[in-house]
C-alpha cells in the first residue's frame, strides 16, 4: 500500500510539472505574441533602401552590379492604381484576400505539414498580408520562429489596418524587377504610362512579376513562362468574376509591347541576371534586392571582357559575311563546375537583335555537337575507335525500299555536309570529320534511350521526349542549351567525373557573416576508359585533317584540345564545343529570330571566334594533357579492329558480324533478323558491285 501511495504521489508531481510547464510556455508564447510589433504601414512611405545587394566577380574586387542602384519608387494612392492591376494581383497572389483575417488556416496547416515532411521552412502563408509582413521583416532566416512571427504579425496587421491599406502597400512596395518598386514605377518603365491607364493584358503582365521578377522578366529568357503566368492571371480573373469571358479572350490575344530596357551601369549583364535569378530562388526577390548581401561569383572578369569583345567583333563580321548577326560563348572549369565566362549575345543592349536574350540558356538544335554522346556510348558497349561503319547512301526506315535514298515523312536517308560518301570508315575518322551516315548507324547500334540516359547524366537537361527525335537525334534533332552541353563536355575533360556548373561562390549578409558557400559534389557518370578514348578521338588532329585541314581553328600546337563542330541541317545554328582537361568552352553563332544563315558549316562561321577566345582562355590555365589510351586489342572481331574486307576483299555491314546487343559476343546466326540488316547490306553490296559512291 505504501508503494502505491508513493507511485500516486510521483504521478501527481509529474502531472503538476507537466501542466505547470505547459502553462508557463503558453504564457511566454502569449507574452511573445503580445510584444511582437505591428509594422507601421505609414512608415513605408519614408523607408529608403539602405542595404543593397552587390554582385562581384570571383576576386571580390570588381563590382558587376548593385541591385539597388538608382532605385525607382513612385508611391500612389490605391485609387490611382488600375482596378485591373488590383484584381489581377488578387487573382494570382491571394484570391481570398478580402475574406481571410491575415492568414488562411488551411494553407497554414498545409505549410506546416510540408515543412515537417521536407525538414525545411521554405513553405509559408501566401496571403498578400503575409507578403507585406515578409517584406517588412526582410531577413534570409527561414527558421520556424521567423515563420510563426510572420503569421502572427499578419493577423495583428489585419486588426489595425484595412484591406485596402494593406493592398496599397503591397502594390507600392513589391519589386517588379531590377530597380523598379511598385506598380506605378513598373507601369511607367514597361509601358510608358501611369498604372491607372494600363490595359487588362498589361495589368496581368504586371501582376505576374513580383513572384519572381528576374525569372519572369520581359527582357529575359523566360518570356514563354511570363506569357503562361499572364494567361493564368486572366483565367483566374474570369473564374472569379473580375472580368467577362469576352474580356478574357480579348486580353489573351492583345499584342503588348514592352519599352526598351536601358543601360543600368551593369557589367556582364547576361551573367549578372543569371546570378540574380539563382539568388531569387534562394531568398526571394525582396531580400536579394534590399538585404545587403555581398555575392562573390565565379566570373573571371578579365576573360569575360575579352569574350565580350571577341563575340561582338566576330558577330558583326559574320553578319556581313554569313548573315549570322549574333553569337554567344560560355567557359566552364570542368574540374569544379565554375562558370568563368558567359556572353549571351554580341551586345546585351542591342535591341535590333534582341540582345538581352541570353542564347547561352536558350534551347537550340546542336547539330553534330551531339555526336560525341553517341560515340562514347558505343565505346561503353564494346565498340572501338577503329570499328568500321560504312558511309554509304542508306535507307534507315524499314517501311521504305532499300534503294530509296530519300527522306520524307516515312523514309529517312540522311546525307553528308559535302554530299559525298566515303565508304568504310573507322569511328575515329567518322567522328573527327563529322560524317553523318556512320553516326546514324552508331545511334541505331547503341539505342536512342541509352544515349539520352547517358547525356542526361552528363548534364543535358532538355532531352525529355525520345519518341520525338528518332535516329535524327545524333545529328542534333533534340534541343539543348549551350551552358548544358558545354558543361556536359566537361565530363569528357575530367575522364568521366561530373561537376554541376554554378555561378555563386559565396554570399555574406549585411553583417559580413557567410550565409552561403558553394560546395563540390563530383559524381562519376562515365567510365574513365570510355572518356579517355573519346578524348583521343576528338583531339586527334590527323583524324580531322581530311575535313578541316592540318592547321584549322580546331588545332592548337603544343596543347591537347578536343573539339567538335556542329551545323543544323537548315543552317539556323552553328556550334563548336571544345575543351582541355581544365577548361571547356562552347560557342554558338546564328540569329536570335531563328532565320537561316548562309549555307556554311560551323568551321567557317563559329570556329574562328572560338579559336581566338580559347587561345585567351588557355593563358589563364595551367597547361594540361589528356591521358594516354591503350591500342585497340587485336583479339576481337576484325570489324571492331578496323578490318572489313576479310573475305577476299568482300565484306558486309557490321550487322553481319555483330549482335548490336552484344557486340563482342558471338557472330549472329541469323543476322537478317535485324530490322536494319537488309538496308545496310544492300548499300554495302551495291557499293562493292554496283559502283555507288
Amino acid at each position: 500500500m505504501k508503494k502505491k501511495g508513493l507511485l500516486r504521489s510521483h504521478h501527481k508531481r509529474v502531472l503538476a510539472l507537466f501542466f505547470g510547464t505547459g502553462f508557463l510556455m503558453t504564457g511566454i508564447l502569449i507574452l511573445w505574441v503580445a510584444l511582437l510589433p505591428t509594422p507601421d504601414l505609414n512608415a513605408f512611405e519614408e523607408r529608403k533602401v539602405v542595404q543593397s545587394t552587390k554582385i562581384y566577380d570571383r576576386t571580390g574586387e570588381v563590382l558587376l552590379y548593385d541591385l539597388s542602384q538608382d532605385v525607382k519608387r513612385s508611391l500612389v494612392p490605391l485609387s490611382d492604381i488600375s482596378p485591373y492591376i488590383q484584381n489581377a494581383t488578387i487573382a494570382l497572389e491571394d484570391d481570398r484576400f478580402y475574406d481571410h483575417f491575415g492568414v488562411r488556416p488551411i494553407a497554414f496547416v498545409r505549410a506546416i505539414l510540408v515543412n515537417i515532411t521536407k525538414g525545411s521552412f521554405a513553405q509559408g502563408g501566401s496571403t498578400i498580408t503575409q507578403q507585406v509582413v515578409k517584406n517588412s521583416i526582410l531577413t534570409i532566416d527561414k527558421s520556424i520562429s521567423r515563420k510563426l512571427k510572420e503569421w502572427i504579425i499578419a493577423i495583428k496587421l489585419e486588426q489595425v489596418y484595412s484591406k485596402d491599406q494593406i493592398l496599397s502597400v503591397y502594390l507600392n512596395e513589391s519589386p517588379y524587377g531590377g530597380n523598379l518598386y511598385g506598380a506605378e514605377e513598373a507601369s511607367r518603365a514597361f509601358f510608358g504610362k501611369s498604372s491607372n491607364d494600363v490595359t487588362l493584358a498589361e495589368a496581368a503582365y504586371l501582376a505576374a512579376l513580383p513572384k519572381a521578377p528576374t525569372f519572369y522578366s520581359p527582357y529575359g529568357n523566360n518570356r514563354d513562362k511570363l506569357e503562361e503566368r499572364k494567361n493564368f492571371a486572366l483565367l483566374r480573373m474570369s473564374q472569379l468574376g473580375f472580368i467577362t469571358e469576352e474580356e478574357h479572350e480579348s486580353a489573351k490575344t492583345e499584342d503588348v509591347t514592352f519599352l526598351l530596357r536601358g543601360d543600368q551601369g551593369i557589367k556582364a549583364p547576361h551573367f549578372v541576371f543569371y546570378v540574380q535569378e539563382k539568388l531569387e530562388e534562394l531568398y526571394g526577390p525582396r531580400v536579394i534586392e534590399e538585404g545587403g548581401l555581398t555575392v562573390i561569383t565565379t566570373l573571371d572578369f578579365d576573360l569575360q571582357v575579352k569574350g565580350e569583345e571577341i563575340v561582338n567583333r566576330y558577330a558583326l563580321a559574320n553578319a556581313e559575311r554569313h548573315d549570322a548577326e549574333n553569337a554567344a560563348i560560355i567557359a566552364i572549369d570542368p574540374t569544379n563546375g565554375e562558370i568563368l565566362t558567359m556572353v549571351g549575345s554580341r551586345d546585351y543592349f542591342d535591341t535590333e537583335i534582341d540582345g538581352n536574350f541570353n542564347i547561352a540558356l536558350a534551347e537550340r538544335q546542336p547539330g553534330s555537337t551531339f555526336k560525341p554522346f553517341v560515340y562514347v556510348q558505343a565505346l561503353r558497349e564494346g565498340y572501338t575507335r577503329d570499328t568500321i561503319l560504312f558511309d554509304l547512301p542508306t535507307q534507315f526506315s524499314a517501311s521504305c525500299d532499300s534503294d530509296k535514298f530519300e527522306s520524307d515523312d516515312e523514309c529517312y536517308s540522311p546525307g553528308n555536309y559535302d554530299d559525298l560518301f566515303r565508304g568504310p570508315m573507322k569511328l575515329i575518322d567518322a567522328l573527327a570529320q563529322s560524317v553523318n551516315v556512320p553516326a546514324v548507324k552508331a545511334l541505331y547500334l547503341v539505342g536512342i534511350q541509352d544515349v539520352i540516359n547517358l547525356a542526361s547524366r552528363m548534364g543535358l537537361t532538355t532531352l525529355t521526349d525520345p519518341d520525338r527525335y528518332g535516329l535524327s537525334l545524333v545529328l542534333g534533332g533534340g534541343e539543348v542549351q549551350l551552358i548544358d552541353i558545354t558543361s556536359a563536355y566537361g565530363v569528357f575533360a575530367t575522364n568521366g567525373v561530373r561537376n554541376d556548373e554554378f555561378a555563386i561562390k559565396e554570399i555574406r549578409d549585411k553583417n559580413g557573416d557567410i550565409v552561403y558557400e558553394s560546395s563540390l559534389s563530383p559524381k562519376v557518370v562515365l567510365e574513365e576508359a570510355a572518356a579517355k578514348e573519346l578524348n583521343f578521338m576528338l583531339s586527334n588532329n590527323e583524324a580531322r585533317t581530311p575535313a578541316f585541314g592540318a592547321n584549322s581553328p580546331l588545332h592548337f600546337a603544343g596543347y591537347d584540345v578536343a573539339a567538335k563542330t556542329g551545323t543544323t541541317n537548315d543552317y539556323r545554328d552553328a556550334w563548336i564545343i571544345g575543351y582541355t582537361p581544365n577548361i571547356a568552352v562552347g560557342a554558338w553563332a546564328g540569329n536570335n529570330d531563328n532565320r537561316p544563315m548562309d549555307k556554311q558549316v560551323a568551321g567557317f562561321i563559329i570556329a574562328p571566334l572560338w579559336n581566338e577566345f580559347m587561345r585567351e582562355a588557355l593563358l589563364t590555365r595551367p597547361r594540361a594533357f589528356f591521358s594516354e589510351t591503350p591500342p585497340v586489342p587485336q583479339d576481337i572481331k576484325p570489324i571492331l579492329r578496323g578490318v572489313w574486307n576479310v573475305e577476299n576483299n568482300i565484306g558486309h555491314s557490321i550487322l553481319h558480324y555483330v549482335d548490336k546487343n552484344n557486340p563482342r559476343g558471338p557472330q549472329p546466326l541469323l543476322p537478317g533478323n535485324d530490322s536494319q540488316y537488309a538496308h545496310w547490306e544492300y548499300s554495302v553490296q551495291n557499293w562493292l558491285f554496283g559502283g555507288v559512291n
